[in-house]
């Protein structure tokens, strides 16, 4: 398996997406996933965001990783679709995402549904306009060979049975799973049940553990985290990433793990990897850096 992180463990420290390179280049991680801002934003013009631009050239910004060693495992585009305003905005941000991420030698993205239960229509409305939806941007996504990733980390995604239904929305081998450890268990699912469910279409994995003072908090009321507070194997989710790992490691699954924490710009993350590469050590696990 492959090693990554979200550069969301630097928000906290206001830095830009060089700083995220650098720190991947210094702890030989080969693998970075970020998010895309369709517009402009005054803090990432500035440098206090470790973020990318989609007016960024894309093929530049791929040179520019190659020089530290360092690739996309996934861009987040995952503006919620099952609002009212998922088609008018989610849509374009997706289908603007798809091709630039070709150029940029991104081989996939991340897509999701809102926090919570859409407050206009019904479920099987907000259902009925995702599906129209993923039909456009996995058309778009065949053409240009990317895959896109349902993440779990909303109302509908974290229900097991409704992402069952997403990920049928269309038959192709270009719509996949982003498994999330941290909000599976957050929004009061068993993310070891939810790995074993979707295993076979686990394309991507964020590795997020949960502090216990969270969960006792808000466990079963969320369902997702915005950024988790708890270094990876230091929260009481440490032993169902483990048990996520061995599933992985049966399936031969030798795709990336992107780390996600709050990193407190590197020392937060850096406990993380020495945790999660130890846990691979110990079960037998080979780190790809290819």
């Amino acid at each position: 398996m492959r090693i990554g992180f979200h550069t969301d463990a630097f928000n906290s420290a206001y830095a830009n997406f060089d700083r995220c390179l650098e720190w991947a280049e210094k702890n030989d991680v080969y693998f970075i996933e970020c998010g895309v801002i369709d517009g402009v934003s005054w803090l990432h013009g500035l440098g206090y965001q470790p973020h990318v631009a989609l007016y960024e050239d894309p093929v530049l910004l791929r040179r520019k990783m190659a020089d530290h060693g360092v690739r996309f495992s996934q861009v987040d585009a995952a503006f919620p679709l099952s609002g009212l305003d998922g088609p008018s905005r989610g849509l374009p941000y997706v289908l603007k995402t798809i091709p630039w991420a070709k150029l940029a030698g991104c081989p996939r993205i991340a897509t999701t549904d809102g926090l919570h239960k859409p407050a206009n229509f019904s479920e099987d409305e907000a259902m009925a306009q995702m599906k129209a939806l993923y039909r456009q941007i996995v058309e778009t996504a065949e053409a240009y060979e990317i895959t896109v990733n349902i993440e779990v980390h909303g109302y509908f995604t974290t229900n097991p049975d409704r992402m069952a239904e997403m990920l049928s929305f269309c038959d192709s081998p270009f719509l996949q799973l982003n498994l999330d450890t941290g909000n599976t268990f957050i929004a009061g699912r068993d993310p070891v049940a939810f790995c074993r469910r979707f295993l076979d279409r686990v394309n991507h994995v964020h590795v997020k553990d949960v502090s216990e003072s969270l969960a006792a908090a808000v466990r079963g009321e969320q369902t997702g985290i915005a950024v988790s507070q708890s270094a990876i194997g230091d929260g009481v989710n440490a032993d169902n990433i483990r048990q996520c790992l061995v599933m992985l490691r049966e399936r031969r699954f030798d795709g990336v793990l992107s780390m996600e924490c709050e990193g407190q710009g590197g020392p937060m993350i850096e406990t993380s990897l020495a945790w999660l590469r130890n846990t691979l050590d110990e079960l037998g696990i080979e780190e790809r850096k290819d």
